[in-house]
């Protein structure tokens, strides 16, 4: 007699390797080459004001600068290291290196050529000129050349290269002149000058003023004055003044290049005696990383390009070369210009009314509130920390820091706290990766101020935002909360759309004790109410939460899965969205950046659609929406975690429930059937890994759901009229789907 359940979970098995192939899996890294692409092209949109696609443009920049540094390089040591295996995708570390390279070369030169012949002729039309020193007029020289030696030359440290000068160390990101120099004795010499970043990469060379007819608040009916500024890069205003370094010698050339170094350090548990000492180090070790990239202008000698080889040993695939200026995220300057008329309306952000008739602690004291940034102030968080710091019926504030940023609010109300005598604990997280010396720098001025600082767990970092205040009232001790998606940053709440709750939850409250003692102390099998915490509940929980809405979905035959998140890469979550997708059940992924689930394939993902939103304001929030089926009550997560290995096993992330029942139909009904009704910001991804843009349906105007929220559906300015997640069209799979 056959063996049933044998040939049940060889049926299983099968099942398992099907899901595991890799043509069901995007490639991680070529996935976030793509959502640089998909920055470049709101550069080149011209539904965004003329210095907002700068900022677009500038990002780009930075963005490629940050993958080549850690992506990059990663995929370099483990070449080095042998590795032959690849991911969920299967590509080998030395295959997807020879895909990578030639992708960010086409990036950049896409980039360079949006500046030239795009955005550089639109901000001259603006009186914005950007011009090359050969194009300034024998006044705009001689302006040139008295800023020049007025504030350029005292700055300038000219380094020659030969037998008694050995080639200088390069700091990465920094741009340089590789200069080529003739002597009457000893012949061909270089050096190396180092634009000074302490100076403005755009020199300004002339102001004035220019008729321009209309302006974006005059609405075209009238002639405005407009100003007049006339920019020439810094790098070209040295060059052309290098007789002043190096009198006596011919100079024959000067070439800019940049170098590229291996940004990524790892701190392993048994080399990290003191934690802060440590990161330091590694901070100290990350300037003078391998080189993984040079970029150099076209044009370069090869004699030039020789020398950098040699010196600073990489090889031809590691050169990058490029037409026009280099290390273009320098362009965020001109945002700094009092052009209003070519910036976005500035967001007027609200306060919760609850929070404008009383406290804070009164209003959450009422019912549980729900912030959403940046439409939502960030002032109120500040306020809830500023306020627990002067209430003398506060004993206790406890917080973690994970990208604070400058001139802190925050730290300042915790400094105030801790001087009034209140019990403050502050976990910063020292390792969160190009904030280290700004967190090293905030740890030590807490330290200082005697607030109890730790640095978290060597192997883990803390992603977490939460804020603990506990306070004395009637009844005893009362513990009020705030979660977030975003980190407690003043600068970027403004640009980062996050989600935050106020509660006074007791079930929550002591969760969050739980996750502080901890943080800041040893615990082992700490068990949670209603938080999901990684490592330890949050992977499980939301595996077991997938598996349910199958469940659900077959006995209801309603189930629907809606996830907002910056990255989806875990393979295990993308396995278990695939089975959802085979049972039946809708699943809408919002995914921002990276995406290695394949949607729309025949018999695997063709009730899954991904949509990623690019616009005016930098999606951050993680939501988690699971419908129930029709059968049960539906349940939404909000939290810090991606999911991604890292987020899942490698971080301590937490995802809270949203429980008041009007704060979750807030979601359910109107948050996420608005941004999946978007059709201004939306890119759609393909079955091939390719994405399109989202365009609105004949006749409609573009559906523009930042701007929605902004000046439309904000709860704190009018009641926001319902969308029915119902109502929402079900991902529809493209007749190329069934072929792919």
């Amino acid at each position: 007699m056959p063996d049933k359940s044998a040939h049940k979970a060889h049926g299983h098995e099968h099942h398992r390797r099907r899901l595991s192939s890799p043509a069901l899996y995007i490639n991680r890294e070529v996935s976030q080459v793509a959502f640089i692409r998909r920055v470049l092209a709101e550069a080149q949109s011209e539904r965004h004001p003329l210095l907002e696609r700068v900022k677009f443009l500038a990002f780009v920049g930075s963005q490629v600068d940050e993958f080549v540094m850690v992506r990059v390089a990663g995929l370099q040591d483990q070449l080095e290291a042998g590795v032959r295996e690849g991911g969920p995708d299967g590509m080998p570390p030395a295959l997807l290196l020879a895909e990578l390279r030639p992708m960010i070369k086409d990036l950049l030169a896409e980039q360079q050529a949006t500046l030239k012949t795009v955005l550089i002729p639109a901000l001259a039309a603006e009186g914005i000129e950007l011009l090359d020193y050969d194009q300034l007029s024998r006044g705009q020289r001689e302006v040139a050349a008295a800023y020049f030696r007025r504030e350029v030359l005292p700055v300038l440290t000219p380094l020659g290269v030969d037998p008694g000068h050995p080639f200088p160390h390069i700091s990465s990101r920094s741009l340089n002149l590789a200069v080529t120099l003739h002597d009457e004795q000893a012949g061909e010499l270089f050096a190396r000058v180092k634009v000074p970043a302490s100076l403005p990469r755009l020199v300004p060379i002339g102001t004035g003023s220019k008729e321009r007819n209309g302006s974006a608040h005059s609405n075209g009916k009238h002639a405005a004055k407009a100003q007049r500024n006339t920019f020439v890069w810094l790098e070209q205003l040295i060059a052309a003044h290098l007789d002043q370094l190096f009198p006596g010698v011919s100079v024959i050339g000067a070439h800019p290049f940049r170098v590229l170094r291996d940004a990524d350090f790892e701190v392993q548990s048994d080399e990290a005696g003191d934690l802060l000492e440590t990161v330091e180090q590694g901070l100290r070790e990350r300037r003078f990383g391998s080189v993984v990239a040079v970029v150099v202008q076209a044009g370069t000698p090869k004699s030039v390009r020789h020398l950098l080889h040699e010196n600073l040993e990489v090889g031809d695939a590691d050169l990058i070369s490029l037409e026009g200026p280099l290390g273009l995220e320098d362009l965020t300057q001109l945002t700094d210009l009092d052009r209003p008329d070519l910036k976005d309306v500035p967001l007027q952000a609200t306060v919760p009314p609850e929070l404008r008739r009383q406290d804070i602690f009164s209003a959450i004291s009422k019912g549980d509130l729900l912030l959403h940034h940046p439409y939502d102030s960030f002032s109120s968080v500040a306020d809830f920390i500023e306020l627990a710091a002067r209430d003398p019926n506060v004993v206790a504030v406890k917080q973690t820091l994970y990208r604070v940023g400058q001139n802190s609010p925050i730290v300042r109300a915790l400094l105030e706290a801790n001087e009034r005598g209140k019990q403050v604990a502050v976990l910063v997280e020292l390792k969160a990766r190009f904030d280290e010396e700004n967190n090293i720098e905030w740890a030590r001025m807490l330290e200082r101020a005697g607030v109890h600082v730790v640095y978290g767990q060597v192997d883990l970092k803390t992603h977490a935002k939460v804020a603990l205040v506990v306070r004395r009232e009637l009844g005893g001790l009362r513990r009020y909360v705030h979660l977030g998606t975003g980190n407690y940053n003043a600068i970027t709440a403004r640009v980062y759309e996050d989600f935050a709750l106020l509660t006074a939850r007791p079930e929550i409250a002591e969760d969050a004790t739980q996750l502080f003692n901890a943080l800041t102390g040893y615990a082992r099998g700490v068990t949670y109410q209603k938080l999901l915490v990684s490592p330890g509940t949050l992977r499980p929980g939301l595996l077991r939460r997938i598996e349910r809405e199958i469940e659900r979905h077959k006995a209801g035959g309603r189930g629907h899965l809606i996830f907002k998140t910056n990255n989806l890469v875990d393979a295990e979550i993308i396995h278990a969205l695939y089975r959802a997708s085979q049972a039946g059940v809708r699943v809408d992924l919002l995914v921002r950046g990276i995406c290695s689930l394949r949607p729309g394939m025949e018999g695997v993902s063709e009730n899954i659609r991904v949509t990623s939103l690019v616009g005016r304001f930098l999606e951050h929030s993680r939501i988690y929406y699971f419908e129930g089926g029709g059968v049960e009550e539906d349940e939404v997560l909000v939290g810090s975690a991606d999911l991604m290995p890292r987020n899942l096993d490698s971080r301590v992330e937490v995802l809270f429930p949203i429980e008041d029942r009007a704060l979750r139909e807030q979601i359910t009904q109107v948050v996420l059937p608005a941004y999946l009704r978007d059709t201004a910001n939306a890119w759609r991804l393909l079955p091939d890994g390719n994405y399109e843009r989202v365009k609105p349906p004949k006749g409609e105007e573009p559906f523009d759901v930042q701007a929605w929220f902004a000046h439309e559906a904000h709860p704190h300015r009018e009641p926001a009229p319902p969308l029915a997640l119902h109502a929402t069209e079900p991902p529809a799979a493209p007749a190329a789907m069934a072929s792919a």
